[in-house]
């Protein structure tokens, strides 16, 4: 019991409520936007393209609007960002209940996006703000079990509400958000927290877009990241497709896997995140690569369950190896003013999400499916060369920064 206790202890309460929020706002997202296409399939008779548009509109508003409201986190504070963003959240989702155009649907996810991208850096920057360098790790790795226990639940609630009351889920999501906003206020107002907030070293979006421009390191880490996530989101978009059409049960098959890659995450990060800790980060992120990319190979010579499930275990163990070690990377490039915008940049990474479809599509449409998985496994396997890349122009830097302050 002591040692719940003392592991509770070390992090800041503001930690726990942000990651419980996690948990109960992505598990309420999760119980939605999967089944938003079905719900405007039915609903509102939209063409496949005008669906896909609607629904991709969420992701491209996202790319951009990470880096924007991390930078305003940074500039004006992160709790007007954070509560604005939550707030907006709620207003968007009780939108949902009412739309029904293609036009406000399309509207109301492009906020979505943006707002989404706003509240998840600052919410990063404000765990880090609260939480000593030493222990950063641990919260990121919390950060994403919680992503991935509500990841988990949510599409099973969603797919029962999506039968029978899809706008039910929507107003549940809504009023996630607020209450989840309304806590955050009082919270906040009781844990005064001035790291974070606004400092006397306040630059303009055009400063912070050059600060990001000349930072070597941030540059190759983003680089890297956006080919993993190529190679990660073929799960999602590419993987059923090809189990569907070459392998017996392809779609059973698929459904198993997702529910293997969700338990592990959420039983496996804390402990490979502390066994990765006695490693370097560049050390955890390159092996995390290596084994996106052997589960990228696995599954390009599936031949039935075994060697599905093999290969999801490969690719599971590199996306808990990897995504948190991510985050702690971005942390350490971070200047203390500049958190905020660091932690929005890397939402660029979500190029790679875009991207990852287009390409193993095509792959897929025009060659064959291992060929598919070996190219993306190849670009996977690539990222350490930037991840590398940026490591030593890191180490450079802080090697000249303390030359200087010698």
């Amino acid at each position: 019991m002591n040692k719940i206790r003392s592991y509770i202890l070390q992090f800041h309460p503001i930690v726990w409520v942000l990651l419980i929020g996690t948990v109960l706002s992505r598990g309420s997202a999760f119980m939605t936007l999967p089944f938003l296409s079905i719900y405007l399939a039915r609903h509102i008779d939209l063409s496949p393209i005008i669906i896909g548009l609607t629904v991709g509109m969420s992701s491209l508003m996202a790319t951009v609007g990470g880096f924007i409201g991390g930078h305003l986190s940074d500039r004006y504070g992160r709790k007007p960002i954070m509560l604005s963003a939550l707030f907006t959240l709620a207003i968007v989702y009780y939108g949902f209940t009412v739309a029904n155009s293609q036009g406000w649907f399309i509207l109301l996810n492009a906020i979505n996006g943006l707002c989404t991208s706003f509240f998840e850096p600052t919410s990063q920057a404000l765990m880090a703000d609260v939480t000593d360098k030493k222990i950063r790790m641990k919260v990121y790795s919390l950060r994403y079990t919680a992503m991935n226990i509500g990841a988990s639940v949510g599409p099973l609630v969603g797919a029962y509400l999506a039968n029978s009351q899809a706008k039910l889920s929507f107003a549940i999501t809504g009023s996630t958000y607020l209450f989840y906003g309304i806590i955050l206020i009082f919270l906040l107002k009781k844990f005064v927290i001035t790291k974070g907030e606004q400092t006397k070293k306040v630059v303009s979006v055009v400063d912070a877009f050059g600060i990001i421009k000349t930072d070597k390191a941030l540059r190759y880490l983003l680089f890297g990241i956006i080919l993993i996530n190529i190679g990660y989101v073929q799960m999602d978009s590419n993987l059923p497709q090809f189990l569907e059409g070459s392998v017996e049960n392809g779609i059973a098959i698929f459904s198993v896997l997702l529910t293997i890659n969700a338990v592990m995450v959420v039983f496996l990060q804390m402990p490979i995140s502390h066994l990765a800790e006695k490693f370097s980060l560049m050390q955890a992120m390159a092996a995390g690569s290596i084994f996106i990319a052997a589960g990228l190979l696995g599954f390009s010579i599936i031949n039935g369950w075994v060697m599905a499930i093999f290969a999801m275990v490969l690719l599971t163990l590199g996306e808990i190896l990897i995504f948190p070690s991510n985050s702690m990377m971005m942390d350490k490039l971070a200047p203390d003013h500049l958190r905020g915008t660091y932690f929005g940049a890397g939402q660029f990474r979500k190029i790679g999400n875009f991207l990852g479809p287009i390409l193993g599509g095509f792959l897929l449409s025009h060659y064959q499916g291992q060929i598919m998985f070996w190219v993306i496994a190849i670009l996977s396997l690539g990222s350490i060369i930037f991840f590398t890349a940026g490591n030593r122009s890191y180490l450079k830097t802080k090697i000249i920064t303390t030359e200087k302050t010698v």
